[in-house]
């Protein structure tokens, strides 16, 4: 009895150390310190998330996030460009240490990966003629038959609008260039679309004609994403986004990207 109590014991420290050193093993941190390179993979078509710029390089909002979390680290990065079906199995896989690339927080996809604390939340925002200036302040004041909105034909746009401002005239077009034609035009009273491309059209070619709306209505939440089970990665993430949205760091990022349009000239 007290041979097989003994044997049942070893047994029982040997299989915790072997679970304990392959979860060592499989430690994100200390694999990416000692390689010395954070490598992260995108796909480099969202912008102004991940795009490449006249010489080549990736450059965008996700690139300069990223740049600042290996900065935190002590090490370099490097962007793995890679297409957006597999994405997901070549994190999986090991080729990366994290996704950052305008990926949106789905129930489905937290099944397989994990996210930690969105870094930006891209619902739909609005871009409003500028008659309307100091009249509309929310997407709840136009909600009123007087008013005309537009959106994308099918998109999440389209779907908001019909959810939450029903009783407003509703267009839809064929591409979001037109809608927002049509809005600093005065064809329609507003245009709904999603962030980065409001952001975008308020700062370029929409500046002076229509006012952008910039806070979402709807709720579609990007997040970095990482392989399961690995919670020191996960919290250096969450403590990291905690300190650069404080610091000073996110904000100067994000008017870089967001409210500018100083990089566009340097992208195809």
């Amino acid at each position: 009895m007290k041979k097989w109590l003994s044997l049942t014991v070893t047994m029982f420290l040997l299989s915790t150390f072997a679970l304990t050193g392959s979860a060592l093993a499989e430690d994100v941190i200390s694999t990416i310190l000692k390689r010395g390179t954070l490598l992260v993979g995108m796909d480099a078509g969202y912008m102004p998330f991940e795009m490449r710029n006249k010489r080549g390089k990736i450059v965008g909002f996700d690139v300069d996030i990223t740049r600042a979390l290996a900065k935190s680290m002590g090490v370099k990065v490097e962007f793995i460009n890679t297409n957006w079906d597999g994405i997901i199995p070549a994190l999986q896989t090991k080729k990366f240490d994290l996704i950052a690339s305008g990926m949106t927080i789905t129930q489905s996809r937290n099944l397989k990966i994990n996210f930690p604390t969105p870094y930006i939340t891209v619902g739909q925002t609005i871009l409003v003629n500028n008659r309307l200036k100091g009249k509309i302040k929310s997407y709840k004041d136009l909600n009123n038959p007087k008013y005309t909105v537009g959106s994308r034909l099918g998109t999440t746009g389209e779907q908001a609008v019909k959810r939450m401002i029903p009783r407003a005239k509703y267009v839809s077009y064929d591409t979001e260039q037109e809608g927002t034609m049509e809005a600093m035009n005065g064809k329609v009273d507003a245009f709904v679309y999603d962030l980065p491309f409001n952001a975008i059209m308020a700062s370029s070619k929409g500046k002076g004609r229509i006012f952008h709306l910039d806070k979402p209505f709807t709720f579609e939440p990007l997040g970095i994403a990482i392989r399961r089970d690995d919670p020191n990665f996960l919290n250096y993430l969450n403590n990291f986004m905690r300190q650069i949205r404080n610091d000073g760091t996110y904000d100067r990022i994000y008017k870089k990207w967001f409210q500018s349009s100083k990089w566009r000239k340097n992208v195809q």
